[in-house]
């Protein structure tokens, strides 16, 4: 099986958030494709096919991180899109469908220079699932009820998948710590993983539910924060702005969020980003 190693989120290799991009896995099992990718140790790697009735833009794809496969994902689909402008573009602008176990979604690729791509994908309207009220939700994160931002509200906010946004105050991203699996308080109130925020300075920060991983920048949840701040009047319709990730693990990242439509009515968000190629390869053995 041949594979792509790509940075999504950066315009150089080394940094952003690194993925597998697998061209062509038909006829593989899942727990073949999982197995490849905690042998790979990307945070996540993605699998695509093609099937006979799909047309020249469409493809599947199944994405997996180190624990288990996921309905959805923002940088893997980002950073797939741009694998296929490559092996299969011949202009320098190209749209794609891909279809994830959630949805299909719509991306449009932009050719930079040779090894340099950028990437915008369409995440349809955010769903918005509720404000829980969490008497301990600043010690899930190691911090103070003080570190939390008192003018915008803990939201269950969803794209594909379904992200506890919780904002914080200035500095508190640098204190925070996941000590505890949150899983289970999480689904709770109905969310499968949180991300804290800071608005102000649009940067975030986001780890497996146990604390173990951080990771280094996370497309579909920052397709949530954009739905969030718009709903909360913080981006205006339409406006593209630069949310960060990734300062603490030492591969900062930039991702390009929008979102579309009134703040009661959002119609579409957006995430996108600059895609640096760094390797290619092929496994010379399958796992069974």
């Amino acid at each position: 099986m041949r594979y792509v190693h790509v940075d999504v989120f950066s315009s150089q290799p080394y940094s952003g958030n690194s993925l597998a991009v697998f061209p062509e896995a038909s006829g593989r099992t899942p727990r073949q494709l999982g197995r490849i990718t905690q042998e790979l140790r990307h945070f996540e790697s993605v699998f695509l096919t093609k099937r006979e009735d799909d047309d020249e833009q469409t493809w599947h794809a199944r994405i997996f991180d180190l624990a288990e496969e996921l309905d959805f994902a923002g940088h893997p689909l980002i950073g797939a899109a741009c694998v296929l402008h490559a092996l299969h573009g011949s202009a320098d602008r190209h749209t794609w469908r891909l279809v994830t176990e959630a949805r299909p979604v719509t991306l449009t690729t932009t050719r930079r220079q040779q090894g340099r791509y950028a990437s915008v994908l369409d995440q349809g309207q955010a769903a918005f699932l509720g404000q829980p009220e969490i008497a301990d939700l600043a010690s899930w994160f190691s911090l103070e009820d003080h570190d939390l931002d008192t003018n915008l509200p803990p939201q269950v906010v969803s794209t594909g998948l379904r992200y506890l946004i919780v904002p914080v105050r200035g500095g508190a991203l640098e204190r925070a710590r996941i000590t505890r699996d949150l899983t289970a308080p999480l689904a709770a109130v109905g969310a499968q993983f949180a991300y804290l925020l800071d608005a102000d300075a649009l940067e975030g920060r986001h780890w497996n539910n146990d604390g173990i991983v951080e990771d280094v920048a996370t497309g579909s949840a920052a397709g949530c924060v954009a739905g969030y701040l718009r709903r909360h009047e913080r981006l205006d319709d339409g406006c593209p702005t630069t949310l960060r990730q990734g300062r603490f693990t030492g591969r900062p990242s930039e991702m390009t969020i929008s979102a579309h439509g009134r703040a009661t009515h959002i119609e579409s968000v957006t995430v996108g980003g600059d895609v640096a190629f760094v390797a290619e390869g092929d496994l010379t053995e399958l796992p069974v």
